[in-house]
């Protein structure tokens, strides 16, 4: 039997001006616009290709997310897998980059807190790259708790461990860099200690995944040996922490993955973890 016949999907609705803006600055969306109503092949601020649908989609995609976050705050929905593209952690406040128009899991991080009553948030990022927009969009924040780990040295060069935040969200970010080869015992280590014994002392209300599976063994672009198995232990992981802290509410995002039957198998895996406690698909 297909188990993802058990599946909820919800169709998204694009993002809202008024909540793109809560991360988003008024000139780079306006750029960004320009951009590709221009015709344009790349993003003008960084190496994203564009094309004329571009920017409707990266609102439907942001869009999806915070409708995910919405269903599972509300008790509609324990968690959510939201399969969009354009990505969007390397889009920060005023630049889109590395594929990266919107960042939709910043986006939804303040619709849950601005919309819905959430006050911390946690986002755990395990895709192969360092998630360097989500990173600045929350540096100085203090409200917001930052995980990542990355393939280091690789784009954007970002993600060193000593980058922790500052200000008031001094402590907030952690960075976990790894180098080429690295898989199970490392990055599924340190999600089992770092981030556990992080969480405990942030105690955030919503978990939120980007969920990059360009970590898994065989992608083009990383070095990373991560199996489909240890997605699901990854999984497990942030679940528990979701149901010691935030009630098991965890959304996760699609960033990165570029080998699509690898692609495929991992986000299978991850879906059917997540399914042990009900899931709402959203995609775009």
């Amino acid at each position: 039997m297909d188990s993802t016949k058990q599946l909820r999907w919800v169709d998204p609705r694009p993002a809202t001006k008024d909540e793109v803006e809560r991360v988003h600055g008024a000139s780079y969306l306006a750029t960004a616009r320009r951009d590709v109503a221009s015709g344009a092949t790349y993003l003008s601020t960084g190496d994203t290709n564009i094309s004329a649908d571009s920017y409707s989609v990266a609102l439907l995609a942001a869009g999806a997310v915070v409708g995910a976050v919405e269903a599972v705050v509300r008790g509609e929905a324990k968690n959510a897998f939201c399969i969009v593209r354009p990505p969007g952690h390397h889009a920060s406040t005023h630049r889109g980059m590395g594929f990266c128009l919107l960042n939709n899991i910043a986006i939804a991080a303040r619709h849950a807190q601005k919309a819905l009553g959430i006050g911390k948030v946690l986002i755990a990022d395990w895709d192969v790259h360092h998630g360097n927009g989500t990173q600045d969009i929350f540096y100085s924040d203090g409200t917001v708790m930052f995980f990542d780990t990355h393939q280091h040295p690789l784009y954007p060069g970002t993600g060193d461990a000593s980058e922790t935040g500052t200000g008031r969200g001094l402590g907030c970010i952690h960075n976990n860099p790894f180098p080429a080869g690295s898989g199970r015992k490392e990055l599924l280590g340190v999600f089992e200690d770092r981030l556990v014994k992080a969480a405990s002392r942030f105690k955030p209300e919503l978990v939120l995944v980007s969920a990059g599976f360009d970590s898994r063994e065989g992608d083009p672009l990383g070095q990373f040996k991560l199996t489909d198995e240890d997605f699901s232990d990854l999984t497990r992981v942030v679940m528990s922490v979701a149901k010691e802290h935030a009630d098991g509410r965890l959304v996760s995002v699609l960033e990165g993955g570029y080998n699509i039957e690898g692609l495929a198998s991992a986000a299978s895996h991850h879906v059917r973890t997540l399914m042990t406690s009900g899931t709402v698909k959203e995609k775009a």
